[in-house]
């Protein structure tokens, strides 16, 4: 059985994400015991699922032909691995089942009426004024201070030095089926994931706290040090808990529908408040703070799990359903319904690249022989 950190390794190997860091330690991981063969069959099978999509016989064989060489010949070096099939195999494909499977056999959901797009950048900014701007591919926009492609926004900052500026807020929204990346006036990274709405001066004042406000969604900081801006403070407020950094990497995760607030510690050290309770958390750290009860939990997670999403990732470890169904409809706009509401309960494990389509993630669940899909429209009958 694989462990959870080889699984996210290997599914990033797939994707071409790997770092040199990760590089070596997939390679150590291959060279243990019997783990180059593991990882061959799993090549395979991921291989054998992706091309029964593809009826061109010949195609098949000459690809497999080419991924046999490069199973055979592949050096495991200290740097960005690049297979010629790692673009095409995009799917970790739940290896506690797939990898004790002899025979394959891939199945699709029922489709009717499909119009399902892949998520993709995509926002709109509301400036001061009340104006609202798309933000997408194609659609370029500039003003005093902002910059952007349509895929991405950058804040350069204008009032350097001042500490009697009026503070002017301006708010990106991200909708369903979208994400984007943002570089607020201090030159904090900020990844918005899908259904996401955030806060945020449009320049931060000298000699204040730089203070933010995830209205709702999720977001992954990774904070400006404090020593850059004269020791001013970073926050992040967030359903009425509040986050305190002087120059870190974590994530937020606040939406509307949830109950519970969950801040992810990737780097330095932060404090997570309410009206009521303070903590400190450190690496790895997760405080789960409950809206209902206004207590906080501080509990030890997988990072590289939780924060999948910045990282072009789907990462279901030990999920159940409902929680899967409600991460896939905000990627794809779509609407989940249970005809079975026992089947929400059912736990599964695998990892997916965000780029593919709905019908190919749901494939692999459905082959996982737990559940299977009818699609209408944009609402998934999961029976």
């Amino acid at each position: 059985m694989l462990n959870d950190h080889i699984e996210i390794l290997l599914a990033k190997y797939c994707a071409n994400q790997l770092t040199a860091e990760e590089s070596e330690a997939l390679n150590v991981w291959v060279a243990l015991d019997d783990n180059k063969v593991v990882f061959e069959k799993y090549i395979r099978l991921n291989f054998s699922i992706e091309q029964s999509k593809t009826p061109d016989l010949r195609s098949k064989n000459e690809s497999w032909r080419y991924i046999e060489a490069q199973i055979t010949h592949t050096s495991w070096r200290k740097n960005y691995w690049k297979i010629g099939i790692a673009a095409s195999l995009a799917i970790l494909l739940g290896l506690s089942y797939f990898l004790t499977q002899d025979d394959i056999s891939y199945t699709t959901p029922l489709v009717e009426n499909n119009d399902i797009e892949v998520g993709t950048d995509k926002a709109v900014l509301t400036l001061e004024d009340g104006v609202e701007v798309v933000l997408e591919k194609g659609n370029d926009y500039r003003s005093e201070n902002i910059e952007s492609d349509g895929e991405t926004v950058i804040y350069k900052a204008t009032n350097k030095g001042s500490n009697t500026a009026k503070i002017a807020y301006n708010y990106l929204t991200i909708p369903r089926g979208g994400q984007f990346y943002i570089e607020l006036s201090d030159d904090t990274k900020v990844w918005l994931n899908s259904e996401s709405k955030i806060k945020y001066p449009k320049a931060f004042l000298k000699n204040t706290d730089r203070v933010v406000e995830l209205i709702y969604g999720e977001a992954y900081f990774d904070v400006s040090p404090s020593v850059n801006h004269q020791g001013s403070k970073f926050k992040v407020i967030s359903n009425n808990q509040e986050v305190e950094v002087l120059g870190t990497e974590f994530n937020i995760k606040a939406y509307k529908d949830e109950d519970r607030v969950l801040t992810t510690l990737v780097e330095g050290k932060v404090t997570v408040s309410n009206d009521k309770l303070k903590t400190e958390l450190e690496p790895n750290n997760q405080s789960q703070f409950n809206r209902l009860t206004n207590e906080i939990k501080v509990v030890s997670i997988d990072v590289d799990d939780e924060i999948s999403w910045k990282n072009g990732l789907f990462s279901f470890k030990n999920k159940s359903f409902r929680e899967i169904m409600i991460v896939l409809s905000r990627w794809y706009d779509v609407d989940f319904v249970f005809e079975n509401e026992k089947l929400a309960d059912i736990t599964f494990n695998g990892v997916f690249n965000k780029k593919l389509s709905l019908e190919e993630v749901l494939a692999v669940i459905e082959n996982s022989k737990t559940a299977t899909f009818e699609i209408k429209e944009k609402t998934i009958y999961m029976k």
